[in-house]
């Protein structure tokens, strides 16, 4: 049986579940995203969400308040009649009214294992703290920071050289997939529903920019794991030396390579660089103000060779 339902969504992340719910026939009934940002060239257009792009195309009415916590947003939001809500990386905390206006509940799809990384940016966080697998998970919500109780769950390996793009691509279709079982399963009665362990709570608070230069007095791997976990945005960063002038360069993309030599050295002519432990082989990366591109297209330019480094 189909549910009629509201979904509540922004970026990428979120358009397989809406299409995959459409697709298996459930109503939407409304989509609620953020509101346009400006963008484009100049930063002059409004520029609307990936999720409210997708909506227009179903011809689903798209909602973008500024707030849930008024009693217009309310009742505009129980005018819908709603069986459920569903929920994925919206952006905007739901108020305790909201979450107990659909007849049964608000559900949640959350991209880490719970109680692990809870929070803003758990796929980045998993990466970089070298997490040997995460997931993703429908919750029924409640008004905690992704406190509630869970009803179904997948898992997925994390291998070295995934990229948080990567980890985002793969979490956001088994998400969808996930989902989309939940919702089966709660229209016919049958969704289970399990307390989170209180055990392993761990949190992901948002990325600082602080936090993306490389230190590579760190081993390999912890290395590689930060410059994969931030990559593309906001890119792990060094400051190239022994140029003609010190440039940072973002690096995207690398592989654990053999080598040893002072924290940041180049080692050889393929740019593999010298960590604390070990050493690792730049793949892609970005320098100021260019496109991304191949370690081999961005060496024909700047020739990095021994003795030079990466500070």
């Amino acid at each position: 049986m189909p549910l009629r339902l509201i979904f509540m969504g922004t970026p990428d992340f979120s358009v397989p579940t809406l299409l995959e719910l459409v697709a298996h026939g459930h109503e939407i009934a409304a989509v609620y995203t953020r509101a346009p940002k400006p963008g484009g060239r100049r930063g002059l257009q409004l520029q609307p969400t990936p999720v409210e792009e997708a909506a227009r195309k179903l011809g689903v009415p798209v909602l973008t308040p500024k707030t849930l916590k008024t009693p217009e947003a309310l009742d505009e939001f129980c005018a819908f009649d709603a069986d459920a809500a569903v929920v994925v990386a919206y952006g905007m905390i739901l108020p305790q009214a909201i979450l107990d206006a659909p007849k049964l509940g608000c559900y949640n799809l959350h991209a880490s294992l719970l109680p692990r990384w809870r929070g803003a940016a758990p796929i980045n966080r998993a990466i970089m703290a070298g997490d040997a697998e995460s997931g993703v998970m429908v919750m029924k919500m409640d008004v905690g920071l992704d406190t509630g109780d869970v009803a179904m769950a997948e898992r997925l390996a994390i291998t070295d050289n995934m990229t948080a793009t990567d980890l985002h691509d793969r979490l956001s279709r088994l998400g969808a997939d996930l989902m989309v079982r939940a919702m089966a399963a709660l229209a016919r009665g049958g969704l289970q529903l399990r307390k989170q362990s209180e055990d392993g709570v761990t949190y992901a608070a948002k990325i600082d920019k602080a936090e993306a230069r490389i230190d590579w007095t760190r081993p390999a791997r912890a290395v590689l794991r930060h410059i994969h976990g931030l990559s593309p945005f906001p890119g792990a960063w060094a400051e190239l030396t022994d140029v003609s002038e010190n440039a940072r360069v973002k690096i995207l993309r690398g592989e654990l390579a053999n080598g040893a030599g002072a924290p940041g050295e180049v080692l050889d002519d393929q740019l593999t660089i010298a960590c604390g432990e070990g050493a690792i082989r730049i793949i892609e990366l970005q320098r100021e103000g260019k496109a991304r591109m191949q370690a081999a297209d961005f060496l024909r330019g700047v020739p990095l060779k021994p003795p030079m480094r990466l500070a």
